[in-house]
């Protein structure tokens, strides 16, 4: 396994484990062989479905769990469950030195939960943070909290700015993006307490790891003009979900309206590649895989609805976390 990312992964978790899984993993290997996969949950149900697949078989190693974690458990009863569970022992495999990185799909709150009880805060970071990634017009951004902390004072939004930097360098190899910080106006006297401290410190404090920009509005966030968009969990969890569900809305009302008439289906066949490449922008499976930042090691949350092909790019982002060395970032920014 000489330079393979080594990813741990909760075969139980999400909806239709855990054959989503590996069709996820099957659909990944086509386009990168550079990973490896510990797979925890039930063996006679992986061993099954791999034997099916031999390409795959020696890409991954099968470690047996007693239990899985449900989506409808609290954290609570998650964590009394100890070290039975796949999502459990995906997680302590780093705590091992087993594995580099844990993938779930699982219940979100039990991951966060049980992340921060075995791989314990990185020194320094007060609270963890969902951080995911959003098309704009030129490419992408990071954007977090999306949903770990329903409420965050200054220091939280401080550190959230340099580990949402991290991420951004260790993905696409910027030396010097920009961040703002997601507010109701662009002037410095709008927003609350906590947010108009943050920024005063960032106006006061230059940082090497960025350029900061100040207050970014909710319709700006996909204008491209900055790279990582830094808010609560409660403000950041609501603008991800009002903006799936309107990208949902506009693409059936699309389809709805391209299939209303004779007239609109030949339309359809003449514009046939620009509506498949705003389909292909607009779909979420490009853009599944949120991360945990600010833990001792990288967890990373796959939507557990999404389908394989979903999975298959939160692998894609694991394999680039660990090849862009974001722990290491995290904490050079968090030192400076």
């Amino acid at each position: 396994m000489t330079n393979k990312t080594i990813i741990a992964v909760d075969a139980m978790g999400g909806e239709n484990a855990p054959k989503k899984i590996i069709d996820g993993i099957e659909i990944s290997l086509k386009d990168n062989k550079e990973n490896f996969f510990l797979l925890y949950g039930d063996v006679s149900q992986l061993n099954s479905l791999i034997s099916e697949r031999p390409a795959i078989k020696n890409y991954c190693e099968i470690i047996h769990c007693d239990e899985k974690i449900n989506d409808e458990e609290s954290p609570l009863t998650a964590a009394k469950k100890n070290n039975t569970t796949s999502m459990w022992q995906s997680i302590e495999s780093q705590k091992k030195g087993k594995s580099q990185i844990t993938l779930s799909a699982g219940n979100t709150g039990a991951l966060l939960v049980l992340s921060r009880l075995i791989l314990k805060m990185l020194n320094g970071v007060e609270k963890p943070a969902l951080a995911g990634l959003w098309p704009n017009n030129v490419g992408m951004n990071v954007v977090l909290d999306l949903g770990a902390n329903i409420e965050c004072n200054d220091k939280n939004l401080i550190d959230f700015c340099y580990m949402g930097t991290a991420l951004y360098r260790a993905l696409y190899s910027e030396t010097s993006p920009k961040v703002a910080l997601l507010n109701v106006g662009s002037e410095e006297i709008k927003g609350h307490e906590m947010i108009k401290k943050a920024y005063q410190y960032f106006k006061d404090t230059k940082s090497n790891a960025f350029e900061f920009c100040g207050y970014i509005e909710g319709n700006h966030i996909m204008d491209g003009k900055v790279n990582i968009i830094v808010t609560d969990g409660f403000t950041g969890n609501i603008a991800l979900k009002t903006a799936e569900g309107t990208a949902n809305f506009i693409t059936k009302s699309l389809k709805k309206s391209l299939g209303s008439s004779l007239l609109s289906k030949f339309s359809t066949i003449l514009s046939y590649r620009a509506l498949k490449d705003f389909k292909n922008k607009l779909d979420p499976r490009k853009y599944n895989g949120a991360i945990f930042l600010g833990l001792n090691g990288p967890v990373v949350k796959s939507h557990g609805s999404t389908d394989a092909h979903g999975l298959a790019y939160s692998i894609q982002m694991c394999n680039k976390i660990i090849k862009g060395d974001l722990i290491k970032k995290i904490k050079e920014n968090l030192n400076n």
